[in-house]
């Protein structure tokens, strides 16, 4: 048994990298003492209900936590969660306590580590200037310097995963080594109904935030039915302090609907209920490193669409009856599976999570002795 450090810079988000730092949780408690270190309010009680884990280990917060989240949140929303910031810090309160583990395990990208470490990578957090991933942000190379890692070079004991290959391209391009594609976990809801009996209704799952493009799903359904197809929309959204003003948008946007239904912070029960009972999953964001919401419409055994682009082409399998250009392509290609009365075809157990769970622990046990 190993003392394991789970590093993850922030669990507020409440979004896929989020679901995958509990899993890692989940999977390394049994077999080894595990800490979790982080910057963030959140409970694991609250988390472990909305994301169905059983995640229970120490978690260690830095002194005057609540307020350095505060700070964060107080941040204008174009900023986003300023994960590479919050890295830096998380890095810095991480190294007076390294020595007490014989192993970290980042479950928030690419860090400059002094002892062993799996790294699973969602998109490069730092050096992001090196990659296509558009904007890096003025500060790029300020963050990447204080995190340790502005000469681009990664730990030569971290062992690197990745959450697609598209990701793993990007860290390639930046970092030059290439991660092992490690899919997150997505288990099939239990009680699917057969096809005839679901409801014709698009389900849309993820975070009340702006690069989710929640607005865009609506403006998507009022497109479809525009065309005569009387399809509604269920928003299944976790809502945080970071996109406060953003999710009143999306609350108002779907109160003047009566054909749009907002699921703030639903429990699982309640995600798998939709999931099990309706037919189609609609993810918007552009550029998704993996896309967990569209390999959970996948599980389902749904319709999945999504944007043309990133690591969701992975996931339907590069599909162009699947994958959309613009909000007028995605109008078209849902009214036309609805025509067609297109069937779900890829496999629903692709993506379990007794996979990723072992392939986390073979991760860590094939890690060297520490220095």
């Amino acid at each position: 048994m190993a003392r394991v450090a789970v590093l993850h810079n922030t669990l507020d988000g409440r979004g896929g990298a989020d679901t995958v730092c509990l899993h890692v949780c989940e999977a390394l408690q049994s077999v080894h003492e595990v800490t979790l270190f982080t910057l963030s309010r959140s409970s694991l009680d609250e988390l472990n209900r909305l994301f169905d884990t059983a995640a229970d280990v120490p978690v260690h917060r830095p002194p005057g936590n609540v307020l350095v989240c505060r700070a964060f949140d107080a941040l204008p929303e174009r900023f986003g969660p300023a994960l590479a910031p919050r890295s830096v810090l998380l890095r810095r309160l991480f190294a007076r306590h390294a020595d007490r583990f014989d192993a970290a395990v980042s479950t928030a990208n690419e860090f400059a580590l002094p002892l062993p470490s799996v790294q699973y990578v969602h998109y490069p957090q730092f050096n992001r200037r090196a990659t296509s991933a558009g904007d890096a942000g003025r500060l790029d190379s300020l963050w990447s310097r204080l995190a340790g890692l502005g000469h681009r070079r990664l730990p030569a004991d971290a062992h690197l995963l990745a959450n697609s290959e598209w990701t793993a391209d990007a860290v390639e391009t930046a970092y030059g080594r290439r991660p092992t594609v490690c899919f997150p976990p997505v288990d099939p809801p239990p009680d699917p109904r057969p096809w005839d009996d679901r409801e014709s209704g698009v389900v849309v799952v993820g975070r009340l935030a702006p690069d989710k493009r929640p607005l865009r799903a609506i403006r998507i359904v009022d497109g479809v039915r525009a065309r005569g197809h009387d399809l509604h929309l269920h928003l299944v959204g976790s809502s945080s302090p970071i996109y406060a003003d953003y999710g009143r948008r999306v609350a108002t946007a779907a109160a003047d609907r009566s054909y749009v239904h907002l699921d703030r912070d639903a429990p699982r029960e309640r995600i798998d209920e939709l999931l099990e009972t309706h037919r189609y999953g609609l993810n918007c964001k552009p550029e998704e490193h993996f896309g967990m919401a569209v390999a959970e419409y996948v599980a389902a055994g749904m319709v999945a669409f999504a944007p043309d682009a990133g690591g969701q082409r992975e996931v339907l399998d590069g599909r162009p009856d699947r994958l959309f250009a613009s909000t007028d392509d995605a109008v078209a290609t849902v009214a036309a599976a609805i025509e067609a009365d297109a069937r779900p075809t890829l496999p629903r157990d692709r993506y379990a999570s007794d996979r990723f769970h072992a392939a986390v622990r073979d991760a860590v046990a094939a890690l060297p002795a520490p220095r």
